[in-house]
């Protein structure tokens, strides 16, 4: 009696302690290697200039142009690599470009793993964004301009300045263009990179409508979709056995998807830390993701890989052409 009574005490307590509409919170997400997981609950989104780069790596740095710290990343091989508007990959992007870096925490606590870089293109296409000119300054090369969105109903910032210099180029409906071509109230975008300090907003590019930005982001398309036919759909090992492989694929080659078809002859080969591809064999597809999507295949192999490919390891995916 005394133990059932003490029971509903406890319980009791713990009831009380918790309302009915609190909603109850998950476990904050973590990277797991082998596995696609952005980590959108513990993130840090950082405006910087590019440094360096290390393509065999995978690695680079960034100017934090808040700070001025320059901070390492290590990329994540699903890591969005987003350029002139597009999806890219790492040799897409100049030293010194202007971007957001999406940072996450290591297993020491470090903001290294990186799951995107954002050229400054893609953040104002995406949110419909444009940079409003209010003054112009011809001598010095600067544009004074509000950013806002399509029908300035959400100003983000006023009084920011746009620099240019003997490198900047410009366009007008897809083609060459001047800075005379530049009148107030004009809605422009641009791509810009940083001087080594500050907030600078220098132009590589500067685009007096959307026809010339979507001219770039056009070509980068092109030339991404050929990269991931030529270099193969990259994705993670799931599950290997003598006769099948499972993998899962990394967003970036989701154009591709279209083409996949049961039963489609393949060719996938195990890849390195720099997602180069090593030697491949012949199989066939006997599960496919959802046109449109990243996701699981599975393929019926031929015979086994001289490289093996491993469990949470980095594999490439072709289609062969009969």
């Amino acid at each position: 009696m005394r133990s059932s009574l003490l029971l509903f005490l406890i319980v009791s307590i713990l009831a009380a302690g918790l309302r009915a509409d609190e909603p109850i919170k998950k476990p904050p997400l973590k990277i797991i290697p082998g596995k696609v997981i952005i980590p959108t609950d513990a993130m840090r989104r950082i405006w910087g200039e590019l440094v360096s780069i290390d393509l065999k790596t995978r690695t680079g740095t960034f100017r934090n142009e808040s700070t001025e710290e320059i901070m390492p990343f290590t990329v994540l091989p699903y890591a969005e690599l987003l350029h002139h508007a597009a999806l890219g990959d790492l040799q897409d992007f100049r030293i010194t470009e202007r971007a957001i870096f999406r940072l996450h925490q290591n297993d020491e606590g470090k903001w290294v793993w990186l799951t995107y870089i954002q050229d400054e293109m893609n953040m104002l296409n995406g949110h419909k964004e444009y940079f409003y000119v209010d003054r112009i300054d011809p001598a010095k090369g600067e544009i004074e301009y509000t950013q806002a969105n399509f029908d300035k109903s959400f100003v983000r910032a006023k009084g920011l300045i746009l620099e240019t210099d003997d490198q900047t180029r410009y366009w007008k409906d897809g083609k060459p263009a001047a800075f005379a071509d530049i009148k107030l109230g004009d809605k422009i975008r641009a791509k810009t990179h940083g001087i080594g300090k500050g907030k600078h907003h220098r132009a590589w590019e500067v685009f007096l409508d959307d026809a010339s930005l979507l001219k770039f982001q056009k070509e980068q398309q092109a030339v991404h979709t050929q990269r991931m036919i030529n270099e193969g759909w990259p994705g993670y090992v799931d599950s290997i056995s003598p006769n099948e492989v499972h993998l899962t694929l990394f967003p970036e080659g989701r154009e591709l998807t279209r083409d996949l078809k049961l039963g489609a002859a393949v060719r996938v080969a195990a890849a390195g830390p720099d997602r180069k591809a090593m030697d491949a064999v012949e199989g066939t597809l006997s599960a496919i993701p959802t046109p449109g999507h990243s996701g699981e295949v599975k393929i019926e192999l031929k015979a086994q890989p001289k490289e093996p490919m491993v469990v949470a390891g980095v594999a490439r995916l072709w289609l062969v052409k009969r």
